[in-house]
């Protein structure tokens, strides 16, 4: 089942979406994680192990921002977006990354080219994303890895209501000063909500056909890290 099944927007129009807000998408999500998105990439870099020699697919890139620490740390990236926008922004910041624009349920690239395949904070807006847990596999090698960085559960129940009030109140008042799209931020609050606990997309990732997955929390679960591996 599609994460997104009470979720309001198509996939065309998500895509619409994340082109609108591409020029600002850096600097709201800078603003409205006050500065720990930057904590979070570097947690995803070193779950990657980004190293020379090391292929890895990043999906949903976005505009490359995740995809350009990965490569400073020697990693040959593919940086991969379904949003024209986007990639058309990522390709002026980065041009010396390798832009691919791509579907994440049906993946442009041959069985079995990546030794890691990553996606951030871009799983729970895939129309289908057990589809694209199984195509992530499919383009990773015999004992090549996953990573996914995606908004989880908080795990103590008292900080629970304080992020609430965050999503409710205060992310909404930070987009509409910095976003230049502040419906967009309406909706991927309302995605976060519907996104799966911790265990449970641990459970999907090992059903897609993953194996030894495993997950750590960051900042009392507000993100979740899964890994895993594909087997030999």
């Amino acid at each position: 089942m599609s994460s997104r099944a009470s979720l309001s927007k198509k996939p065309a129009e998500v895509a619409t979406m994340f082109d609108e807000v591409a020029a600002k998408y850096d600097l709201t999500n800078d603003v409205t994680t006050l500065g720990q998105v930057r904590v979070w990439r570097e947690a995803v870099a070193v779950a990657i192990g980004a190293r020379p020699g090391l292929k890895v697919l990043d999906l949903a890139a976005g505009t490359g921002t995740s995809s350009a620490a990965y490569a400073a740390r020697g990693a040959e990236v593919v940086a991969c977006d379904f949003s024209e926008g986007m990639i058309a922004e990522g390709k002026k910041r980065f041009p010396e990354l390798n832009f691919v624009q791509g579907d994440a349920m049906d993946l442009p690239f041959e069985d079995a080219t990546f030794d890691v395949a990553t996606i951030s904070y871009g799983l729970r807006n895939v129309n289908d994303p057990d589809l694209a847990l199984r195509e992530m596999l499919r383009v990773t090698k015999p004992g090549g890895r996953l990573v996914v960085a995606e908004f989880s559960r908080p795990t103590w129940k008292p900080f629970g209501k304080l992020y609430s009030f965050y999503l409710d109140v205060a992310m909404p008042a930070f987009s509409r000063v910095f976003s230049s799209d502040d419906a967009a931020y309406g909706y991927l609050t309302e995605s976060i909500r519907a996104w799966p606990a911790q265990e449970e997309l641990a459970v999907r990732i090992q059903e897609a056909g993953w194996r030894g997955v495993e997950y750590r929390n960051l900042d009392l679960g507000i993100v979740a890290i899964h890994r895993a591996t594909r087997p030999e």
